[in-house]
């Protein structure tokens, strides 16, 4: 899918002066009438105007109640005496006029200035006014950026007017199926008489549900730009508030907005933020109770408004099942539109779409690039094309080549290449092993992906070598020899360490990690187990989140023991087969081993070659259908008094 366009919000501009340029003005006006009322004289000290007097230099004196300005005889007026002197009156001193007279020097007193009450006036009403000033400002930008001081209440949505998303479904590849369930809404905005003759009425409410990064935010956008409709977009947690009632108050405001604009779409990104099953809020005082009301106000909305308004409510989430009931019956969020992963026509589909602005070499295969990234999602493949435009453009190439793509997946699979990471024999030996190990494995099991390459360069965070095992289909199915495999690959590392040293290091840990969960899925979830039966004690999985573990039933001592009892066998088994495939395979483990340390990285023709050389051992067959091993090899078959043996 492509990228989003970055549109900005279509808010109003404030006409007029800004709060910014008035306070300015208004302090200008009170310094030129209080501070700079005046000239600018010359200030000297009352003592030396004293002297000056006494001194005969004196021409002429005004009086005034702050001030005395005093002018010098002509014969005595320097750049340094300007013609205006002033001096600060003393209150103390009341023999000033007799002085004065005794050395013949005019003097008056100063008139009143004409401007003196102005001044006194604003001296009271420029300081309020600035303060009001700031606050409004502060106001405005309150506005502008978030919820303020007067707009705590008020809905916070981002408006595209017109349907000015910059999207549209010519940017959406890969869903075809949701963008068929969408065209209809798009079709009702555009031609609602339709169906409002045949007394049919548009669903209130869409809900897209589906993994991280498929694009439902693009869908929602892509809507409102075919429409041509206003377009509000917000986030499920913006409603939510320290303070209960804010987010009820805010959806309440944009529901007033939306209908004011209809027909228009409002779409609200991450609905579980707001619309979790109010069974599962505690007591807790503040963030529940204001979920609780918000979730409350939204419901009393959907249901409320009249659906031939044209305000059409659009939802994103990745967790549906933590959703309220209520939000998900008939009337409210009556559809729900899957958007999935793409399969390898639409991740093709979507690489066609990014791949528009980029320069591509006359060797990259678009539908060879979709058949190697199975399960990756929209805003993957985004990220590939950049990566490997990024990748072209450090190694100074004039096109992006297929050689970049293939590095930007193991990127994106893998990590980083860290080649300054440097590790002595012993763990470069025991590296080369483990990783030949898990490919002579995964090479002959069913249901694995085919081996691509081997490398014992260290990549990602903590990864010292990686087997890179691409699927050459599509599948969405695993059958029960088909999980076993892949449990015995994932201990193909750790059996070729017992194997040829006779003993384990801390590098399988991972591997082990995996085996178990899947081991565990396959007692617990899958109900593939002969002694539990087709039962389910796991409760039910995320559907779109990985990475969450799901928590037992509550199950008897009893039945969790046979569990464990089971993933245990299940695992110890698929060890066994393991140790007995690399066993039969010895020499083809050593040579491959020795290759792989001469050049660091095994791909291309040079591994299937040593690939098609794996043989089955007799036992391999028997385990996968039945889970029973026969002719187990001992465990820790060689020992050698802790020393490694190569």
């Amino acid at each position: 899918m492509s990228p989003q366009s970055n549109q900005s919000d279509k808010t109003p501009k404030p006409n007029g002066l800004s709060p910014t340029v008035i306070i300015l003005l208004l302090w200008l006006l009170f310094l030129n009438l209080v501070v700079m009322g005046g000239e600018q004289d010359s200030l000297v000290p009352y003592s030396q105007f004293l002297n000056q007097i006494e001194a005969g230099k004196v021409a002429r004196v005004n009086i005034g109640a702050q001030k005395i300005e005093y002018t010098l005889k002509s014969e005595l007026q320097t750049q340094e005496h300007p013609h205006i002197l002033t001096t600060i009156p003393i209150a103390q001193d009341t023999n000033l006029t007799q002085r004065l007279e005794a050395h013949n020097v005019d003097f008056s007193a100063i008139p009143p200035s004409q401007t003196g009450w102005i001044a006194n006036l604003l001296s009271w009403i420029v300081p309020p006014l600035i303060f009001f000033g700031i606050w409004i400002w502060l106001l405005s930008r309150s506005q502008m950026n978030g919820p303020g001081v007067l707009t705590v209440g008020k809905s916070t949505a981002r408006i595209y007017s017109e349907g000015d998303t910059g999207v549209t479904f010519d940017d959406v590849a890969g869903v075809d199926e949701a963008k068929t369930e969408l065209q209809e809404i798009v079709d009702f905005l555009k031609n609602a008489d339709k169906y409002t003759y045949l007394g049919a009425k548009i669903p209130k409410g869409v809900l897209l549900v589906g993994p991280p990064g498929t694009g439902k935010t693009l869908l929602a956008k892509a809507i409102a730009g075919e429409a041509g409709v206003p377009f509000f977009s917000i986030s499920g947690s913006e409603f939510i508030e320290l303070f209960v009632g804010i987010g009820a108050s805010r959806v309440r405001d944009l529901f007033e907005q939306a209908k004011t604009q209809a027909p228009c779409i409002v779409f609200i990104d991450e609905l579980d933020a707001l619309g979790k099953s109010r069974g599962n809020l505690g007591g807790m005082i503040g963030g529940n109770d204001e979920r609780e009301q918000t979730l409350n106000q939204l419901l009393a909305e959907m249901d409320g408004f009249d659906p031939n308004t044209g305000v059409i409510l659009l939802a994103a989430t990745n967790r549906p099942e933590v959703l309220d009931p209520a939000l998900l019956r008939p009337g409210r969020f009556d559809r729900q539109v899957v958007v999935d992963r793409p399969d390898r026509s639409g991740r093709k589909a979507i690489l066609r779409v990014h791949a528009h602005e980029v320069r591509l070499g006359s060797d990259v295969d678009l539908d060879k690039l979709a058949a190697r990234t199975p399960g990756f999602a929209g805003a993957d493949l985004a990220n590939l094309i950049n990566e490997a435009a990024l990748l072209a453009a450090r190694n100074n190439r004039q096109a992006v080549m297929m050689e970049d793509f293939n590095e930007a997946i193991e990127r994106i699979l893998t990590g980083l290449e860290k080649r300054s990471r440097v590790l002595n024999e012993l763990e470069k030996t025991t590296v080369a092993y483990h990783e030949v190990g898990h490919a002579l494995i995964g090479a002959i099991m069913p249901g694995t992906n085919k081996v691509e390459k081997i490398s014992i360069v260290p990549r990602g965070v903590g990864a010292l070598g990686y087997t890179l095992q691409l699927p050459e289909e599509d599948r969405f199915l695993m059958l029960e020899d088909e999980i076993r495999g892949r449990i015995a690959t994932l201990l193909g590392g750790r059996a070729a360490e017992e194997l040829i040293f006779g003993r384990v290091s801390t590098g399988a840990s991972d591997d082990i990690q995996k085996a178990t969960d899947l081991a565990e899925r396959f007692v617990t979830l899958y109900g593939m187990s002969d002694k539990l039966g087709p039962i389910a004690f796991e409760k039910g999985q995320q559907q779109f989140l990985e990475g969450f573990t799901n928590p037992r039933r509550t199950v008897s001592p009893k039945v969790s023991e046979e569990i464990d009892s089971e993933v245990k066998e299940l695992v110890d088994g698929a060890h066994q087969i393991a140790l007995n495939i690399l066993e039969e395979n010895k020499a083809l483990l050593e040579t491959t081993a020795k290759m792989l340390l001469e050049q660091e990285i095994l791909e291309g023709e040079a591994l299937k070659s040593q690939l098609k050389k794996v043989e089955k051992p007799s036992t391999m067959d028997n385990w996968l259908l039945t889970g029973e091993v026969t002719n187990f090899l001992p465990h820790n078959p060689i020992k050698s008094n802790g020393r490694i043996c190569l």
